[in-house]
């Protein structure tokens, strides 16, 4: 089991920025990939960003340029630095960590934190 805590949300101005983390904690050993996804209202969970153990990265098209995604093993730390905020970027944002044992792929998610783009 994987437990996931997201730290970073909030109420930003367009073209503004926010840090979001993620700290990852329990079997940890097995993880392979780190990333974020974002829900709005009843829609389909969408992904932001990836990154996998190797460091091969994964933007969804419109945050490409504006949005950085890095992680930490040593601490079990995922990021989303997230630039040149848009209203449409407004949405709760789920911390993703996908593990691979035993050729079984989980997907574990945090609460999930809310970020809210307005003027």
């Amino acid at each position: 089991q994987v437990q996931l805590v997201e730290f970073g949300g909030g109420l930003v101005q367009p073209g503004g920025s926010l840090k979001l983390s993620c700290a990852a904690s329990g079997s940890t050993f097995n993880i392979y990939s780190m990333g974020w996804y974002r829900q709005v209202a009843e829609k389909q969970r969408e992904l932001v960003a990836a990154i996998d153990s190797v460091g091969g990265i994964n933007y969804a098209d419109p945050v490409k340029g504006r949005f950085t995604i890095s992680r930490d093993d040593a601490k079990n730390m995922v990021y989303l630095q997230m630039n040149s905020l848009k209203f449409e970027d407004t949405g709760v944002y789920y911390c993703n960590v996908k593990t691979l044992a035993t050729f079984q792929w989980t997907d574990y998610w945090g609460q999930g934190t809310q970020v809210t783009v307005s003027s």
